[in-house]
């Protein structure tokens, strides 16, 4: 029997009230709306009146009708296991006949809650719903036929997976073929639904849309004319994604798919040439793209370059005509969240060791305040991609471009210029080393150009040459880059400043200890830029600073530098509170500091570490009270934690013996054997580095706890957190270098772990080569135990242990080596020989020629190895 309900006309106004005040601009009241609604969720019939007003009750204005049915959805989220039957029965069946409203509102909203319905496990329990939608889509009513075609978007949109599965039985043999049709329907709105439904299983290879592929690809192509923009956005979508799912299919009409690519790239329409040039990108990284492409690039290469120019609206979005701003203060929205890194430790490698770690500090990433992506930085990064593809191939397409474009009147076309110069700088960096000797110095002369958007963009583009320019004598390129960089540093302009003070980091990191003959003149620059800055830059120049320590280390710690750069930094951290973010890139920038300056940073560290171990323990007794009672205490943002464990490990590193009496005096073991317990893998991360740390500074203080820290760092060896393995490993080699033959009843706790690490295929190098140095350093203090696992390890420590420069960590590492050969000789020299016959003498020699002298004679003298 059809469920009969009917609202009391008096509940019935009480609840248009309420949606009526919460379209109110006053965040009171809206309060006071949430908590009524929230009590109104106590009557079992409250979502049935909401239900009413969205379907029914046409006398409304349709905003207030669909918010109705958009706090019917959250109660859906929220409490749905708890609808009574008939509510439940009611509120579908309504949903279902309303799918064609005809209100476009309405039907959207309709849509919504259908899609959260079935979202919430109720696909199953609904299985009339998608035969039904289906059958809909085939009304003569317009409406009917578009609201279904929208539900179902957002179900395939929601559902992919479940659609895709047994549980179902495999609805989508039957839906794909069926939006198959629709491609060729009269409307506009209609064909792009169906794209777009179709889209939904080509990345996860359905089998339905795998069985119609052909007939999938055929109908795309016909509609490549489309004029509906959004129609020809979900074509350009659906190729960019069979690229990498199906490119068996498209290889045979690769030309034309090129060539309509090409055009569509410079489409009307800004969000189809978007989604038309992620093609280039996609394209690029598949291996075929080198012999595709190759033909096109004459047409391609103007076009990507071409799309590189800002468009008029992004000039005034970036209010590119504003030349001056720097006393502006920023708001709020423009400054991005920062993801703090927590310290990793590597060893240092032999200079011709190639990092495997990615740099991402060079992206093309200059205008981050309009929305993220756009034609312009789509276009760069097809560009840079492809300059890795062709390397200098690419030259000769783009030379005759830039020679136009570096030189233009119009500073549009030259700021295109020089983000292309940029773009080009990995990929064709062989290439265009001949013509730089002319293009440096033009690039420093834009440094001072009238834009603004010149000035910024030049900066980038010189950083992606600092490495050039730090290989040629300094006062030809060098001096004069830095000199117009920290101009740029204190430019007018607050973008301007921004790309300066990332370039210079980039600089920094190249140049090295090259800085050291300007260091007063650089830290004047960046000390004046600190009362000059707004807050956005401020967390840059932080960053600079920070580098800049880093890079030139112990040059820093001279009585007149630590003048200059100590009070604005201790100044900036006594004026933040504990829950400012933005300690987070202070405290890094101090850490780098700390550990340059060592004994010069002597004066300012007891209130620094005072205030760490204060951030650890605030954050430790938050996370407590939110894990005791949820609804009480919010959770605590832990990143305060893991920044303030990192400086504290920097101060360690830094002071070296020198904190044992800060230590002495404070209860940092106890919060750190809590932090190495904690869920989050980066807490357990940084607390091990600075168990490490402060095992080389201050052993006395930590040796009382190790029987506690011990089983805790041998759960941690588990590689599928690299970074907390790491960590972990390394502590327990400084830990067993302080603990010497006292160390033997923690080996069963952690060598079996290392062992099968170094064995694991597709380990990360840095991971690998810390694992050999504890093996070894464990093997050094406690031979005995260690030697029997020697031909389970040693072929793989010999190998990651190659490129690493010497230093007492390797140093202790090949000594345990030696230790544990003359304990189990038999079973070492037969994997050597093995090892040798397999290489050839040529590669044993170069290998065995790396081992300290003590190894290589012993091996030599006693094993004819």
């Amino acid at each position: 029997m059809e469920y009969e309900w009917k609202p009391d006309e008096q509940g019935l106004q009480q609840i248009l009230q309420l949606l009526k005040e919460s379209q109110s601009p006053d965040t009171t009241i809206q309060r006071t709306v949430q908590q009524k609604l929230e009590q109104l969720n106590q009557y079992p019939d409250f979502n049935n009146y909401l239900i009413f007003v969205l379907t029914k009750l046409k006398s409304e204005d349709e905003p207030t009708r669909s918010l109705s049915g958009l706090i019917l959805k959250n109660n859906v989220k929220a409490h749905f296991q708890n609808f009574p039957n008939g509510v439940t029965d009611f509120i579908k069946s309504e949903c279902l006949n309303n799918i064609g409203d005809s209100s476009p509102l309405i039907r959207a909203t309709v849509g919504i809650l259908i899609t959260t319905i079935a979202s919430k496990g109720e696909l199953q329990n609904w299985p009339d719903l998608l035969p039904k939608l289906c059958s809909l889509l085939d009304s003569e009513d317009y409406n009917t036929c578009e609201g279904a075609f929208g539900a179902l978007q957002k179900i395939c949109e929601d559902s992919a997976e479940i659609l895709d599965s047994d549980v179902l039985d495999r609805p989508l043999n039957i839906m794909i073929p069926k939006f198959l049709q629709f491609f060729k329907h009269s409307s506009p709105k209609i064909r792009s639904h169906a794209v777009a439904c179709v889209n939904q299983f080509i990345i996860s290879r359905t089998q339905a849309l795998m069985l119609h592929i052909d007939s999938f690809i055929e109908n795309l192509f016909a509609l490549a004319g489309d004029e509906e923009p959004e129609v020809r956005k979900n074509v350009c979508r659906a190729l960019v994604m069979l690229l990498e799912v199906r490119m068996d299919r498209l290889l045979p009409h690769m030309h034309n798919i090129v060539e309509y690519m090409l055009q569509r790239t410079q489409d009307q329409d800004e969000n189809v040439a978007l989604e038309a040039c992620e093609f280039w990108l996609t394209l690029a990284e598949q291996p075929i793209c080198k012999d595709v492409l190759v033909r096109h690039l004459p047409k391609l290469i103007p076009v990507l370059v071409n799309g590189m120019k800002y468009s008029d609206i992004d000039i005034i979005l970036l209010k590119g005509d504003v030349e001056e701003d720097e006393t502006i203060p920023d708001s709020e929205q423009d400054i991005r969240p920062r993801f703090h890194r927590s310290r990793t430790v590597a060893q240092q490698h032999d200079e011709d060791g190639i990092e495997e770690e990615d740099d991402d500090d060079d992206e093309i990433d200059d205008d981050d305040t309009i929305s993220d992506w756009n034609l312009r930085k789509c276009s760069a990064a097809a560009l840079d991609v492809l300059a890795n593809v062709y390397r200098d191939e690419l030259l000769p397409h783009i030379l005759p471009l830039l020679k136009e474009l570096l030189f233009h009147h119009e500073w549009v076309v030259k700021e295109s210029g020089i983000l292309v110069l940029g773009a080009i700088a990995e990929g064709c960096m062989q290439g265009m080393i001949p013509y730089l000797p002319e293009l440096i110095p033009h690039l420093i002369q834009c440094l001072s150009d009238k834009k603004a958007l010149v000035r910024s963009i030049t900066c980038w583009t010189l950083s992606r040459y600092a490495h050039w320019v730090v290989s040629q004598p300094p006062d030809t390129y060098l001096k004069p880059l830095m000199t117009e960089l920290l101009k740029r540093i204190l430019d007018s302009n607050k973008r301007v400043q921004e790309a300066a003070c990332s370039a210079f980091a980039t600089l920094e990191e190249e140049a090295c200890t090259e800085l050291v003959p300007y260091l007063a003149y650089i830290l004047d620059t960046l000390v004046f830029a600190f009362s000059k800055y707004q807050h956005k830059n401020l967390l840059i120049l932080y960053d600079a600073i920070g580098t800049l320590a880093d890079s030139v280390g112990h040059h820093l710690n001279k009585p007149e530098y630590i003048q200059m750069l100590m009070p604005p930094l201790i100044q900036k951290w006594n004026m933040l509170k504990d829950e400012d973010k933005d300690l987070f890139p202070l405290l890094e920038c101090l850490s780098s500091v700390a550990t340059a300056l060592q004994s010069g940073f002597l004066p300012y560290c007891e209130p620094v570490y005072q205030r760490c171990v204060n951030l650890v323990q605030k954050t430790l007794a938050q996370a407590m009270l939110n894990n005791a009672q949820p609804d009480q205490y919010e959770a605590p943002d832990k990143d305060f934690m893991i920044v303030a464990l990192d400086l504290l490990s920097g101060l360690a590193e830094g002071l070296g013996g020198n904190i044992e009496q800060l230590v002495a005096r404070s209860n940092i073991l106890t919060l750190m054997y809590q932090c190495m317990q904690d869920k989050m893998p980066e807490v357990r991360q940084s607390s091990f580095a600075l168990l490490g740390d402060l095992t080389k500074a201050c052993f006395q203080h930590v040796k009382p706890c190790i029987a506690d820290f011990m089983p805790i760092l041998g759960t941690n060896l588990n590689p599928e957190f690299i970074s907390v393995c790491n960590n972990a490993t390394w502590a327990i080699g400084e830990i067993s270098i302080q603990m010497g033959i006292e160390m033997q009843p923690y080996i069963p706790m952690v060598l079996h772990q290392l062992v099968e690490i170094i064995n694991r295929p597709n380990t990360p190098k840095t991971l690998l080569e810390n694992t050999a140095i504890t093996i070894g350093r464990l093997g050094y203090v406690c031979p005995q135990e260690v030697a029997p696992m020697l031909q389970q390890f040693i072929r793989p420590w010999c190998t990651s242990l190659r490129n690493i420069r010497d230093n007492e960590e390797k140093d202790s590492a090949f000594r345990g080596i030696c230790t544990m050969i003359s304990v189990n000789p038999s079973g070492v020299i037969q994997i050597l020989h093995g090892f040798k016959n397999q290489v050839g003498d040529e590669n044993w020699r170069r290998f065995s020629d790396q081992f300290p002298l003590p190894l290589k004679e012993r091996l030599a003298a006693f094993y004819g190895v």
